[in-house]
């Protein structure tokens, strides 16, 4: 195993909240190294931008070059931690092998992951989540002329809607679970805290012509060897439309596998619990963006930039950062009132649909446990590749079960990674 050399600060997450952190902990002239998974810098919403890309990221990603204190270490994960005296020791998978970081406070900006809910054909080649099919056409996927139905809650299904529409996709719908009056209030709750009255209208522009369906939900997808067709329950009665694609995704949930196994502690609702500064439960660890509960980029970037000056000593650059922190967090609950999700929805699954998808274990296996943990014992639920990230949130949806899977490694290793780092 080898090693790098000591940072003072470590930003775990290069999407807006990592960025933002990373750029205001360098202006205290702290070294810092930033680490994520993925090999460009941005995150999921800015997945592939760079300094060269027009687009918000580029003035960040610019800043950020131009400091010589920070470092860029991608296609890097978690594999474990270590602790010892007062620094951090972060065991980190890499494409070449096993490496220690040694790190005296740390940033967790891990951002949040799609929240799937299991319903009849959800399994089919063609059925995606909607940030799922996001980034895979931000990667080159060619969905021109490609009919594609958007569907599940929360304000991301605009932002894939209007994405898939510039890509050249024929839209035709949106499917939005929560009541029409729900939506309505959302959209009047972030023109007025959340200052967006003018991304709003860009995006209803953008969306001309799509029809946007609250009240409406997959009840099941069709198809041979892939998909071929979508029913909805929209207003009370079946509605089935042919597609190519569904991109479905019941709202967003802090991604906090890190954070538990530094031993942050979280709140009732799944969020890793912080104070003012973003502090964690844990001395030296810090969080900000989604993974303090979700709420838009412009909080991830504000969270991001009150880690970064608390945790280098630069209180003094936090004057006013109160009043725009309980701004973001007024906009976060309008966000969780508006998309809360209805009862019909947690009913979807037939008793042979598939939860676990690494597992093959069905949603009739598991109502019939009584706990995560019973499940895991019972039918290795959550014991596959995806460890839980992917059934741990459903599960929780469907049965009232918190996700309790967070064990090191985090990732999948070689053996010969296991027995260098020993």
């Amino acid at each position: 195993m080898t090693a790098e050399p000591h940072t003072d600060i470590a930003v775990i997450g290069a999407g807006p909240a990592g960025l933002s952190a990373a750029l205001n902990s360098a202006r205290s002239g702290q070294t810092v190294t930033v680490i994520d998974a993925q090999p460009t810098r941005g995150g999921q919403i800015w997945r592939g931008a760079s300094v060269g890309t027009p687009g918000p990221a580029t003035a960040l990603l610019s800043a950020l070059d131009a400091c010589a204190n920070v470092r860029w270490l991608g296609r890097t994960e978690i594999a474990w931690v270590e602790t010892g005296g007062s620094d951090w020791t972060l065991v980190l998978s890499r494409p070449d092998g096993l490496t220690r970081l040694h790190v005296g406070r740390v940033i967790l900006a891990t951002g949040a992951v799609e929240r799937f809910l299991p319903f009849p054909g959800w399994t089919l080649p063609g059925v995606t989540g909607a940030g799922a099919l996001q980034a895979m056409v931000k990667s080159g996927l060619d969905v021109r002329g490609a009919r594609i139905v958007v569907a599940g809650s929360g304000p991301l299904l605009l932002a894939v809607a209007a994405g898939l529409r510039r890509a050249g996709a024929r839209v035709l719908g949106i499917a939005e679970q929560a009541p029409l009056t729900s939506a309505a209030r959302f959209g009047v709750a972030a023109a007025r805290l959340g200052g967006k009255a003018r991304d709003s209208a860009a995006l209803a522009w953008a969306l001309r012509g799509v029809g946007y369906w609250p009240d409406t939900w997959p009840v099941r997808a069709d198809g041979d060897d892939t998909l071929k067709r979508v029913t909805l329950r929209r207003a009370g009665r079946p509605v089935t439309l042919n597609c190519e694609w569904l991109a479905v995704g019941f709202g967003l949930v802090p991604e906090t596998r890190v954070a538990v196994l530094l031993g942050c502690a979280l709140t009732d609702a799944g969020a890793v619990r912080v104070d003012a500064w973003g502090q964690t439960s844990v001395p030296g660890v810090y969080a900000a963006g989604e993974l303090t509960g979700v709420g838009g980029v412009d909080k991830a970037l504000h969270e991001g930039a009150v880690t970064g000056c608390a945790a280098t000593g630069q209180t003094e650059r936090l004057r006013g950062a109160a009043a725009t922190s309980a701004r973001h967090s007024a906009f976060q609950a309008a966000l969780d009132r508006a998309f809360t999700l209805r009862p019909e929805v947690r009913g979807l699954p037939a008793p042979d649909t598939v939860v676990c998808r690494c597992e093959d274990v069905t949603h009739g296996q598991l109502r019939a446990q009584a706990s995560w943990t019973d499940a895991k014992l019972q039918t290795r639920c959550g014991m596959g590749a995806c460890q839980g990230r992917v059934c741990g949130p459903a599960t929780e949806a469907l049965y009232g079960w918190r996700f309790s899977g967070v064990r090191p490694p985090l990732v999948p290793l070689p053996l010969s990674d296991l027995l260098s780092g020993s």
